[in-house]
């Protein structure tokens, strides 16, 4: 295993907690995906990304991931969604799940996740744990319809911390033949013109059929025990699947199998919100991932992410995804700068860049150990990349041992947060471009800001270079690509 330990935050716990998996090395992780009736939103796409690099710290740190994002396809939204468009809900939900893929190979998450399984794909398991819920009296049979008996489960808030009289102002599915206003459904009856299946249960010696579909929560814990058995490491999802769905999941998995806790680790990400409310297909306050890869780059919508600690809420703003661009553009920009200068065996600036080398590698696994800390992560990139900068800058040559050590370390390191991976840092800056470029950052530091404007125009004219002066340093762009 690389590195020191590993904490994460468990909120089933509310603490920070070593993170020791139930298998050896082996790590079990699943995560909430997406209900396929529209396209998926920036607010989807925090959750992916936060959870993709989760995934990509535990993979860095030598565990065997097995990474699991459901699809869901049986629900209300699509068939409402359906009935509106006059198309087959199956059909439309194929439709919006190949877009879907589409914008996670975008964002460069679809390649972690091992497996995407759909819900209708697991009729069968859901039936076995809708019988074995009958059969030890935590669910009941009204009509056509299956429900778990909340008052039977006498740890059912223990994630959520809510108290049990207010469950029900959370209760939308109205039943006046349930047991409890805040139960909720396994098994829904079949309606007119709605896609449906058939299971057989057996109740009191007799068997009997029911025509209809899985309710929400049901399709994700009969799909976890099909691939992962009945206890597995890592659950993680959006903050406001807390309740009910993720306290459902709970209930369900525990009173049907036995094992407590039927998992280990419960991680959650903070909401992306718009306007101080949080973005969502509901409100009708969204930008959509595809709207937003027009404008920005998936490696740019990755930083944005990044640079906010996956718990957190981030507000919304296209100058924040600018400012990400920016940011990204001066790491490319460093990096190429640094490729670009002269080799020397035995320089005198190999012990510095072994120590920029050391300090990065230390402080970003230090960071990501702590609850995947990924804000101060970027933040040792930063420092790193000033370095290699003002090392370029300087004109000293470089051994080449030493040169291609500090570009491994920064690529593998970045390559966690999900950036600097498409190899533009390699294209050759011509001479006289560098030694422009660290001329008017001469000239800048001298106040001779006409002289320097005289470059840039330059640099435009012969090179082809657009500039930009900004917090973190010079950048420029038309090197990518």
């Amino acid at each position: 295993m690389n590195g020191s330990r590993l904490f994460v935050y468990n909120t089933l716990s509310r603490k920070n907690e070593e993170f020791i998996p139930l298998d050896g090395n082996k790590v079990r992780m699943f995560v909430c995906g997406q209900t396929v009736y529209d396209d998926a939103h920036l607010g989807h796409a925090k959750s992916y990304i936060d959870f993709d690099i989760i995934a990509r710290w535990l993979r860095f740190l030598g565990y065997k991931l097995t990474y699991v994002q459901n699809i869901t396809d049986v629900d209300d939204k699509i068939i409402a969604r359906a009935k509106e468009r006059g198309e087959d809900p199956i059909s439309l939900a194929r439709s919006y799940e190949k877009r879907l893929l589409e914008d996670m190979e975008r964002l460069d998450v679809k390649g972690s996740i091992d497996m995407y399984p759909r819900s209708h794909d697991y009729m069968d398991s859901i039936k076995k744990q809708i019988q074995l819920l009958l059969d030890k009296g935590y669910a009941y049979i009204v009509g056509s319809d299956v429900y778990y008996d909340v008052s039977k489960f006498k740890d059912y808030t223990k994630i959520s911390g809510m108290r049990i009289e207010e469950l029900e102002k959370h209760r939308i599915d109205v039943n006046k033949d349930k047991r409890n206003p805040y139960d909720f459904a396994l098994w829904k009856g079949a309606k007119p013109g709605e896609p449906s299946w058939e299971i057989t249960l057996a109740r009191g010696g007799e068997e009997m059929t029911l025509a209809g579909r899985p309710g929400w929560h049901i399709e994700d814990t009969a799909m976890t025990y099909a691939i992962f058995g009945e206890q597995y490491d890592v659950h993680g999802g959006a903050i406001e699947l807390l309740f009910p769905h993720h306290t459902n999941e709970i209930a369900q998995a525990e009173a049907a199998f036995g094992k407590v806790p039927f998992v280990k680790y419960w991680l959650h990400s903070g909401i992306l919100s718009i306007k101080g409310e949080k973005m969502s297909k509901s409100l009708k306050n969204f930008v959509t991932i595809r709207e937003s890869l027009i404008k920005h780059s998936g490696e740019a919508i990755r930083l944005f992410v990044a640079s906010t600690h996956y718990r957190k809420e981030i507000s919304y703003s296209e100058r924040l995804l600018y400012d990400a661009e920016r940011k990204l553009n001066y790491f490319y920009s460093s990096l190429t700068l640094f490729y670009n200068v002269l080799q020397s065996e035995g320089s005198t600036a190999d012990a510095e860049l072994s120590k920029i080398s050391g300090i990065l590698e230390s402080e970003f696994i230090s960071a990501m150990n702590d609850d995947f800390n990924t804000p101060l992560a970027i933040s040792s990139l930063t420092t790193a990349m000033a370095g290699l900068r003002k090392l370029a800058d300087s004109g000293e040559p470089v051994g080449k041992e030493a040169k291609d050590g500090i570009i491994n370390t920064v690529l593998r390191l970045a390559g966690v947060i999900g950036i600097l991976t498409d190899g533009s840092y390699k294209k050759t800056i011509p001479e006289g471009a560098v030694k422009l470029l660290v001329e008017r950052e001469e000239l800048r530091r001298a106040g001779k800001y006409s002289e320097s404007d005289g470059i840039r125009e330059r640099l435009g004219r012969e090179y082809k270079l657009g500039i930009e002066d900004t917090e973190h340093g010079t950048i420029w762009w038309n090197i990518r690509g």
